[in-house]
C-alpha cells in the first residue's frame, strides 16, 4: 500500500515521505494514529502544492537571514573586562556577553545560535561564528579589552 507519511515515524522516514507498506501496518497502526494518509492522486497534489509552499518560505527565510548576517559581518562588538598581569582576565567572556552586545547594536539573535566554544578568557581580538541558519553563518568580531 502507498502512503505519505504526516509525521516523522522511526526507521521509515519523515513527514512528507511517500512509501510502499505493508496493507496491514498502514490500516492497524499508520492510518488510525494520524502518522500517514493514503497516497491518492488527490493527497500526492496537495503534498506537492504543500512542498512547493514550504520550499519558497524556506528560500524567504535564507534571504532574511543573509542579510542578518550581513549585518553581523559589518559590526564588531567591543567587551570590557577586569584583567590581570599576562592580559588574563578575571571571570571570562561568555555567549551572554556576546547576546548582549549585539542586543545594544540593535541585531536580535537567539543566544544558543552563538558557538562559542569555551569561554573567552583573554585579552585580544575573537572570531565567534554565529549560526542563523541552517546554511548561514557570520562571522562576529569581538574586541576584549582591558576595562
Amino acid at each position: 500500500m502507498n502512503i505519505i507519511l504526516t509525521e516523522d515515524v522511526a526507521h521509515r522516514g519523515s513527514a512528507g515521505d511517500m512509501l510502499k507498506v505493508k496493507d496491514g501496518y498502514a490500516r492497524n497502526y499508520l492510518i488510525p494514529k494520524g502518522m500517514a494518509i493514503l497516497a491518492t492522486t488527490e493527497n500526492v497534489k496537495q503534498l506537492e502544492h504543500q512542498k512547493r509552499q514550504i520550499q519558497s518560505k524556506l528560500n524567504k527565510l535564507k534571504k532574511e537571514s543573509e542579510g542578518i548576517a550581513q549585518q553581523i559581518e559589518s559590526i564588531s562588538c567591543t567587551i570590557a573586562r577586569a584583567a590581570g598581569e599576562e592580559d588574563k582576565l578575571f571571570g571570562s567572556v561568555t555567549s551572554a556577553d556576546i547576546y548582549t552586545s549585539l542586543k545594544n547594536e540593535g541585531i536580535d539573535v537567539d543566544k544558543k545560535k552563538i558557538l562559542l566554544d569555551e569561554p573567552i578568557k583573554s585579552l585580544g581580538i575573537f572570531t565567534v561564528p554565529i549560526k542563523i541558519h541552517s546554511d548561514v553563518t557570520a562571522n562576529l568580531k569581538v574586541w576584549v579589552v582591558k576595562e
